[in-house]
C-alpha cells in the first residue's frame, strides 16, 4: 500500500479534512450511540483534537449492537433515532461518519445517514451483507475476522470490487489467542495493505472476550502500546473507541479509551508518524 492508494480512498469521503497531511486517518467515537448529547459531546472534543493535529477524522458510532453475549445486554436506542443522531453529528460539525451494519437490509437504510459502512468481524464472510454494503456506493470498512488470516481478507475486498465498488478498507481488530484473549499479529499489516487501505482497531484488539459473567473484558492500559506499534508499522488508519465515562458506557466500556486521554495519545502518535515518514 502506497500513500496514493490511501489518498485516493480518502478523498472520496465527503467532509473529510486534512487529507494531504500525510498523517494516519482516524475512526473514533463511542462504541454505541447512547443519546444525542453524549454523541455531540464526544464528537466536539475529538474534532478539536484532530483539527489541531491535522488528522483526517471520521466519527464512529454504532446505531445498534447486534452481537451481544447476553440477551439483556444493551443493543441500542432505536435504529432511526440513533442514525438521526449520526446525521446530526455530521451536519453539526461538518464531519463524515461511520457505523456498522449486521444484516443486508441495514445497508441501504444506514447509507442514507452515514458515509462509511462497516462490516463487523464476525460477519465479514457473509457475502450478502458485504455485497449489499458495496452496492450502496459507500466506503466499506471490512473488519478482519478474529478467526481469519490476513491473506483471507483479499477475498472480502474482492467481493466489494466485484459488486462494482472500489472503495474498500480492511480493519484488523486482533486475532483470538485461546478462548479469552486476543493478539495483534503485526506481520499481517503489510499483507493486508496490498489489498486495501488498512486500519488498526486499537481498542477492540485489547478485548478479553468470552468471560463467564457474559460481559467482555479488556486491557485499556495497553492502548498506547498497540497504537504505537501500528503507526510504526505503517497502518493507514487507526480505530479508537472513546467515552468520557467508560466505566458507565453501555457497551465495551472495559476496553475504551477515556476521552481525557485522547489528545496526549494522538499527539504522541502523530510525532511517531512524522518520524516514520522521514525514513
Amino acid at each position: 500500500m502506497h500513500l496514493n492508494f490511501k489518498f485516493k480512498a480518502l478523498i472520496t469521503i465527503p467532509k473529510l479534512k486534512h487529507t494531504q497531511s500525510n498523517n494516519f486517518f482516524l475512526l473514533c467515537g463511542p462504541c454505541a450511540i447512547e443519546g444525542e448529547d453524549m454523541a455531540l459531546r464526544i464528537a466536539e472534543k475529538v474534532i478539536k483534537i484532530t483539527d489541531k493535529l491535522e488528522i483526517p477524522y471520521v466519527f464512529k458510532g454504532s446505531f445498534k449492537k447486534a452481537n451481544r453475549s447476553r440477551i439483556d445486554s444493551f443493543t441500542g436506542i432505536g435504529n432511526e433515532k440513533a442514525l438521526k443522531i449520526l446525521r446530526k453529528v455530521s451536519e453539526t460539525f461538518d464531519v463524515p461518519t461511520v457505523t456498522d451494519i449486521h444484516e443486508a437490509s441495514d445497508a441501504a437504510m444506514a447509507a442514507e445517514y452515514v458515509d462509511v459502512l462497516q462490516i463487523p468481524a464476525f460477519l465479514v464472510r457473509q457475502t450478502d451483507l458485504v455485497v449489499a454494503a458495496a452496492k450502496t456506493g459507500k466506503v466499506v470498512n471490512l473488519k478482519k475476522g478474529q478467526f481469519m488470516s490476513p491473506e483471507a481478507m483479499k477475498h472480502a475486498v474482492q467481493k466489494v470490487k466485484d459488486a462494482g465498488n472500489e472503495k474498500a478498507w480492511i480493519t484488523d481488530r486482533g486475532t483470538m489467542f485461546g478462548y479469552q484473549d486476543m493478539i495483534v499479529d503485526f506481520r499481517g499489516i503489510p499483507t493486508m495493505r496490498q489489498y486495501a487501505p488498512t486500519v488498526l482497531d486499537v481498542t477492540h484488539s485489547l478485548q478479553q472476550p468470552n468471560q463467564s459473567i457474559g460481559v467482555t473484558g479488556g486491557r485499556p492500559d495497553m492502548i498506547e502500546t498497540i497504537a504505537r506499534a501500528g503507526v510504526v508499522n505503517n497502518v493507514d488508519g487507526l480505530f479508537i473507541e472513546t467515552h468520557f465515562d467508560p466505566a458507565n458506557a453501555k457497551s465495551d466500556g472495559a476496553n475504551m479509551l477515556h476521552l481525557d486521554n485522547l489528545e496526549g495519545l494522538l499527539t504522541n502518535l502523530v510525532a511517531i508518524r512524522k518520524t516514520i515518514n522521514s525514513f
